[in-house]
């Protein structure tokens, strides 16, 4: 097939978790993230924004959001952005 690029909104369950705590925590659980950044929402909370190339098949990219929704200090994962690679 090919590749695809994903990009996931992550919500963290609280503004008292540490951001880096999350970051390693989402390294952890999906090692071939490629890019995560901090995107402030307001309050002091800050989402993180993870980008991941992954393979086309179906049900990737819904394993890939379960994967991450599924870390601890997460409350929510939401995919934002699906594109095929060329």
């Amino acid at each position: 097939m090919g590749k695809v690029a994903v990009i996931l909104k992550l919500m963290p369950e609280s503004a008292e978790i540490p951001i880096e705590t999350l970051k390693e925590a989402v390294k952890v659980a999906v090692p071939d993230v490629d890019d995560i950044q901090e995107e402030p929402i307001g309050f002091g909370l800050s989402a993180l924004k993870v980008a991941a190339v992954i393979e086309d098949e179906e049900g990737a990219t819904d394993a890939l959001e379960s994967k991450l929704a599924a870390v601890e200090g997460i409350a929510s994962a939401e995919i934002t952005d699906v594109n095929r690679m060329i």
